[in-house]
């Protein structure tokens, strides 16, 4: 059976934290079920992709792949793009930056198709060299893209007309998004989304490739769009 009879397989990053569940108290490697159930549903295989720090294995793994999802999670390392910490970005993690920015690197390599969410969007803006605004809220006024705790807010998004974004999602959406942090620049990529508040919601690479990227998390709801794009996206890469 090849990918083509299986579904394409698409890699996920995850987080690396400390967790509960049964008996055990321990460090584990982890992502929300529904990034795996959003790939299920529209026909491709999810593979759960943890930090791995050994040399050459970001080119392997990505050999093996047909699509890549960068999901979301904490806040990117400011020294990536040449900042000092904001009082409010914590928490950053290392060996998930350095994991995920050679993902992308052999991506790029290999012309893998790939979909980021939320902080992948910023790790895509920032691998591309651009940089970020560490605390949204600074700028918008409003603390309604990350209302705190575990609840998502709501944001309506209008798209660019003529990009692959409004082909997969049309010209407007209402999406869930947790976030404190935005792209400022993203060298490279087209803005094809905003908020109506000015934030920019998803950007995209004006090539061929698939190589998309939103701040929202389309994984919450049933936005088929985007994750059915990667998938046409990762069966064209894997016929290749």
């Amino acid at each position: 059976m090849n990918a083509l009879d299986s579904g394409p397989l698409i890699g996920l990053t995850t987080y690396r934290e400390q967790a509960a569940w049964g008996v055990w108290r321990q460090r584990a490697d982890l992502l929300p079920t529904q990034y795996a159930g959003a790939v299920e549903s529209v026909g491709g295989v999810p593979l759960l992709l943890p930090p791995v720090g050994v040399p050459g294995a970001a080119e392997a793994v990505v050999a093996r792949l047909d699509g890549l999802v960068v999901s979301g999670g904490a806040d990117v390392d400011p020294s990536r793009y040449r900042s000092q910490p904001h009082p409010r970005t914590a928490g950053w993690r290392a060996d998930r930056d350095a994991w995920e920015l050679a993902l992308l690197d052999a991506a790029d390599a290999a012309g893998l198709p790939v979909l980021g969410v939320c902080r992948g969007m910023q790790l895509m803006a920032v691998h591309a060299g651009g940089s970020l605004d560490q605390h949204t809220p600074d700028l918008v006024g409003h603390e309604e893209h990350s209302p705190g705790g575990d609840a998502f807010g709501t944001t309506s998004v209008a798209t660019a007309p003529g990009s692959r974004l409004a082909a997969l999602v049309g010209e407007k959406l209402t999406v869930s998004c947790h976030h404190h942090q935005s792209v400022r620049e993203a060298p490279g990529f087209q803005a094809v989304a905003t908020a109506a508040d000015g934030t920019l919601e998803a950007i995209e690479a004006p090539t061929d490739r698939f190589y998309l990227a939103v701040q929202w998390h389309p994984e919450t709801v049933a936005d088929i769009g985007l994750l059915a794009g990667l998938m046409e996206a990762a069966r064209a890469y894997s016929a290749r």
